[in-house]
């Protein structure tokens, strides 16, 4: 809605309109005549198939195949990308490449100093910015369910002038909305890539062999039954990360792992729950005072877009 002075929200323009946002994102350059073939072996997405200018999300895992890093990858050219990733991850990212290079002609560099600036909202692509040039090294598809966007990378991109900025509270309740994992909250090394619902998005079954394939691959061949999955929730009440939530009879359902007030959606989470635990069921979230909070099971996205698989 307009603020007291006739403006729009950060949110509402996120919503109706386009907005700028921060992404949170750290950046890591890969160059060098084998780089191509070195990420191929390295990420769960085919990146064989990228153009100049093309990106795609992907996995960067262990060799167990749980979760290192979630991951865009961006094709500049020849064989120059950049790789970007959720804040305070650029240096794992970095490391866990260059472990992995054993006698490869590959040069990895945490840009730091870097910038990614966002524009988010339906009206994005009638918004004139700069594709390169400018500061900006690419220009990046970063839609989300319910919520197209473009990612402006490089050493000194500048938003539009006259685009409405969206703070870190609206931003973080549109995260959830969207239901999209952070690294740090509900990624971890411990999180199995298929407890993410972003498995069409992020992996190829087509390609060939790269580190981590075999859990992937294996749980997919069994369905895709884990014992957990990503969901949202819809509150009545602010709750803490961490609460445990219960079913209505009282066994454990599973545990928040992001929470955040939207001006569309009320109080909003983001929850592992476990198999079983599904769109509309009624559960309980520890306060840790002396009531408790009530939530329904959303499927995700809260707002707009296809659900999630």
């Amino acid at each position: 809605m307009p603020d007291a002075g006739g403006a729009i929200s950060g949110y509402d323009a996120l919503r109706s309109g386009v907005a700028v946002v921060d992404p949170r994102r750290e950046v890591v350059r890969a160059s060098g005549p084998d780089t191509s073939t070195f990420l191929q072996g390295q990420l769960s997405q085919d990146i064989a198939s990228l153009g100049p200018g093309a990106s795609a999300w992907s996995w960067l895992l262990q060799p167990a195949g749980k979760v290192e890093a979630l991951v865009r990858v961006t094709h500049v050219e020849g064989d120059v990308w950049l790789i970007d990733t959720d804040q305070g991850w650029g240096e794992r990212v970095t490391a866990r490449l260059t472990r992995f290079k054993l006698r490869t002609k590959v040069d990895l560099e945490t840009m730091a100093g870097w910038v990614v600036v966002g524009l988010r909202g339906p009206g994005t692509t009638a918004v004139d910015y700069p594709r390169s040039g400018s500061g900006v090294v690419a220009a990046v598809d970063a839609s989300w369910p319910g919520l197209p966007g473009v990612d402006l990378i490089g050493p000194a991109p500048v938003a539009p002038s006259g685009v409405a900025t969206v703070g870190d509270g609206d931003w973080e309740a549109a995260r959830i909305e969207s239901g999209i994992p952070v690294m740090g909250a509900e990624l971890t090394d411990r999180t199995i890539p298929a407890e993410t619902g972003l498995i069409d998005m992020t992996v190829s079954f087509t390609k060939g062999c790269y580190t981590g394939q075999e859990l992937v691959a294996r749980i997919d061949s069994r369905g895709s039954k884990v014992a957990r999955l990503l969901r949202g929730v819809r509150l009545d009440a602010p709750a803490e990360v961490g609460a445990a939530m219960q079913g209505p009879d009282g066994s454990q359902a599973g545990v928040l792992t992001s929470v955040g007030r939207s001006p569309a959606s009320g109080w909003v989470a983001l929850a592992y729950a476990r198999r079983g635990v599904g769109p509309g069921m009624q559960v309980v979230i520890d306060s840790g005072g002396p009531g408790s909070v009530q939530g329904v099971v959303e499927e995700l996205p809260f707002v707009g877009g296809m659900p999630r698989r």
